[in-house]
């Protein structure tokens, strides 16, 4: 399932290293561009719950088949799209199935073990998204420079179609796995932990999108890089969240609410530090490093949350933390292209949204107060102030 992730992850991110190609081969401008990157991100926080629900009753299995499956025939739309504006619309497409898949999968993944690994198992089903800035980036990347840009979307559907083979015959079957029901789904639309907690993540992995979204123009205008070696930055930010998903995985059984504000704390100091030092490409990639695995750490902690917060609807819990991911993206790209359009530098980006972060940890306090005030009325007895 994690393979999955691979094609997800790949699919998402390689548009962002291969921007300026598209941009320049479809007649948009760099800023332009970035609402094809938004429109992913649309497409995500529209087809997570969507999806999710209208999927209710199927088993897992095959509901990740067909995911997959979409997967591979949007990403092969996008390669052959005649126009900027039917780019867009594929790319929103593509977006559909992200979320849902990841939800599904991670489900599903949870069941497999006993209650208290279930971080772990879905670090693990997300591994494939963080592997993916390591090989698929920057490999999809080298392709499109290489062989042209709708080389890395072909490539994209080729791991979709390998996923579906290995998913058929690898994932056990649940076809008698005692199934959900679109209502027990739709219930965890009304429990405030789920919105705050996508609150979270919405304007805590924000700054990192904004920051991400422009990285290619960042690293060759401002750190003096080659475009040739901007694959290897990639990986660097890659590897930083394989890490960190693998330890914040680990964390998240130990001190999910800490693991959580320290990694939102951190990744708003390695912003700053990236805006003051892009100069240096030493100092750019290793706070690119930094960035990557103290957000990415956070993951394992706010998908087990938004899950145990949905209660009768996991699968909905689940993707909602791929919809509100993509709203980060979808408000990163867009506050990015916003400041650049104005004329303020390539690393204003992450000078200005070196807040989101912060304000992911006032969402989070107040997500944990809210809890802490359940928790006491439900054992009657007073809720802590201090």
């Amino acid at each position: 399932m994690a393979l999955g992730g691979l094609a997800i992850g790949t699919t998402e991110f390689a548009s962002m290293g291969l921007l300026p190609a598209f941009a320049a081969d479809l007649g948009a401008t760099v800023p332009q561009a970035g609402t094809a990157i938004s429109a992913y991100a649309l497409g995500v926080v529209v087809g997570a719950p969507v999806l999710a629900v209208l999927g209710a009753r199927w088993p897992r299995k095959h509901l990740v088949l067909a995911l997959a499956g979409a997967l591979a025939l949007t990403n092969i739309a996008s390669a052959f799209a005649p126009t900027f504006g039917t780019f867009v619309a594929t790319r929103f497409l593509a977006g559909l199935p992200h979320g849902a898949y990841f939800g599904t999968a991670s489900v599903l993944a949870a069941s497999l073990v006993p209650r208290e690994r279930r971080p772990r198992a879905i670090a693990t089903v997300m591994s494939g998204l963080m592997i993916a800035n390591v090989v698929g980036v920057p490999g999809a990347t080298w392709l499109g420079q290489a062989a042209g840009w709708p080389a890395a979307y072909l490539a994209t559907g080729a791991i979709a179609i390998v996923t579906m083979a290995a998913v058929w015959w690898l994932v056990p079957d649940v076809r008698d796995e005692r199934r959900g029901s679109v209502l027990g789904e739709l219930s965890a639309l009304r429990r405030g932990q789920v919105w705050i907690t996508m609150a979270v993540i919405a304007t805590g992995f924000g700054g990192s999108f904004a920051v991400y979204s422009y990285i290619t123009p960042v690293l060759t205008e401002v750190s003096g890089l080659a475009e040739a070696a901007v694959p290897v930055a990639l990986a660097v930010f890659g590897i930083g969240m394989t890490l960190g998903n693998q330890v914040g995985g680990r964390l998240a059984e130990i001190a999910p609410v800490r693991t959580i504000a320290a990694g939102l704390g951190s990744a708003a100091v390695s912003m700053t530090v990236f805006a003051a030092t892009a100069s240096s490409a030493v100092m750019a990639l290793a706070a690119l490093f930094t960035l990557a695995f103290t957000t990415t750490a956070t993951t394992p902690a706010l998908a087990t949350r938004l899950m145990d917060a949905g209660r009768e609807g996991p699968t909905l819990g689940a993707a909602l933390h791929h919809a509100a991911f993509n709203v980060a993206n979808a408000l990163g790209a867009a506050l990015g292209g916003l400041v650049l359009a104005a004329g303020w530098g390539w690393t204003s980006p992450a000078a200005v949204a070196t807040v989101l972060p912060l304000l992911g940890l006032a969402a989070l306090y107040v997500a944990v107060r809210m809890e802490r005030t359940e928790l006491a009325a439900q054992h009657r007895i007073p809720a802590r102030t201090g």
